[in-house]
C-alpha cells in the first residue's frame, strides 16, 4: 500500500515543472521557487529548520523516516496540498495541523495513531486520506465534517464502530474499511456517489439496507466475512461491476443478481454452495466472469 501511495502522489507532479528535491542545501541554493521536497528514507527525527524559508512548496515526501510527532516546521508551509508521512512512528496528530487550509492529500497510514484530532475538520480542502494500519479503534468524527472527502483509506486499523451517518461525507467515491473488526453495520448510511467500497477481512453477518442503494456503486468487495445471505434489494447496484462475496457462509445467491447488467465479475470461491447453485448463477450472468 505504501508504494502504491506514493506513486500516485508522484503522478500528480509535472517533474519538469516542479522538480522535486532531496536535500535542504540544494533546494535553499535554488533560484527558482521550490514546489516539492522529498525526504524520504533518510532516518529523520526532525525536519531542518530552514525548510521554512521556502515558502511555495507544495508537495512533501517524509515517508520511511523517524517522526514520532509531525515536526513543526511542517506547519510553516502553508502552501502544502499534497503531505506524506507514511512509515513513521507518529502517534497524534497536533492542533496545528488545521493551519494547513491548502492541503488536499494527507497520508498518515503505517504509523501509531491511535485517534484524530478533531482539529483536521478544519480541512475543508482535503480530498484523500490514508490512514491505515494505524491503530484506530472507531471511525474518526472528524471525516464527517469535511464534505469534499473523495477517497477515505482506514484499512488495517481495529475500528468496531462506524456510526451511522457516512453519508455527510457527500463527496466520497472510495472508502476502504478492509481488515478491521467490524461485525455490526446497523443501518449505516453511505455517501450516494460511492463507487467503490472494500470491506473485505471483517466479521460482518449482514449487509446493511442502505448499502443496496448504493445505484453509482462499481466496486464491492465483502470476501473474507461472515454473510449468510444477499437481499434481493442486490438488484438496486445497478452500475455494479465487480463483486467479491469470497469466503462467506453463502448458500445461494437471490434471482434478483441477475439484475446487475453491468456484472464483469463474480467472486464465490471458499462458500458452502452446491455446484449446481453456481451453475444456476452462471446462466443468469451471462455477461459476468463466475469465479468458484
Amino acid at each position: 500500500m505504501a508504494l502504491l501511495s506514493v506513486l500516485q502522489l508522484q503522478a500528480q507532479i509535472d517533474p519538469v515543472k516542479y522538480p522535486t528535491y532531496t536535500g535542504i542545501t540544494e533546494a535553499l541554493k535554488s533560484k527558482d521557487p521550490v514546489y516539492s521536497i522529498s525526504f524520504r528514507g533518510k532516518g529523520m527525527f526532525n525536519l531542518p529548520r530552514e525548510i521554512t524559508q521556502l515558502k511555495s512548496v507544495f508537495f512533501l515526501n517524509l515517508m520511511e523516516n523517524k517522526f514520532e510527532k509531525i515536526d513543526e516546521a511542517v506547519f510553516g508551509l502553508k502552501e502544502l496540498t499534497i503531505l506524506n508521512l507514511t512509515g513513521n512512528s507518529i502517534k497524534y496528530i497536533p492542533d496545528a495541523v488545521a493551519t494547513l487550509q491548502k492541503l488536499e492529500n494527507l497520508s498518515l497510514n503505517l504509523n501509531s495513531l491511535t485517534g484524530v484530532n478533531p482539529a483536521v475538520a478544519k480541512l475543508q480542502k482535503l480530498k484523500v486520506i490514508r490512514l491505515d494500519a494505524n491503530n484506530l479503534y472507531v471511525f474518526p468524527e472528524a471525516l464527517l465534517q469535511i464534505p469534499a472527502l473523495e477517497e477515505i483509506n482506514l484499512e488495517g486499523n481495529q475500528i468496531s464502530f462506524i456510526g451511522e451517518r457516512l453519508d455527510r461525507i457527500t463527496g466520497l467515491r472510495s472508502l476502504n474499511l478492509a481488515s478491521n473488526q467490524i461485525n455490526d453495520m446497523g443501518n449505516l448510511r453511505f455517501p450516494e456517489r460511492l463507487k467503490d467500497l472494500e470491506l473485505q477481512h471483517n466479521a460482518i453477518p449482514e449487509l446493511p439496507a442502505n448499502l443496496y442503494r448504493l445505484e453509482h456503486l462499481e466496486l464491492l468487495n465483502v470476501s473474507n466475512n461472515a454473510l449468510q445471505a444477499l437481499s434481493p434489494a442486490v438488484k438496486g447496484l445497478k452500475n455494479m461491476v465487480s463483486l467479491n462475496l469470497a469466503h462467506n457462509r453463502l448458500k445461494d445467491l437471490p434471482e434478483e443478481i441477475s439484475r446487475l447488467k453491468n456484472l464483469k465479475t463474480l467472486l464465490l470461491t471458499g462458500n458452502p454452495m452446491e455446484k449446481s447453485t453456481v451453475e444456476k448463477i452462471r446462466k443468469m450472468l451471462p455477461g459476468a466472469t463466475v469465479y468458484f
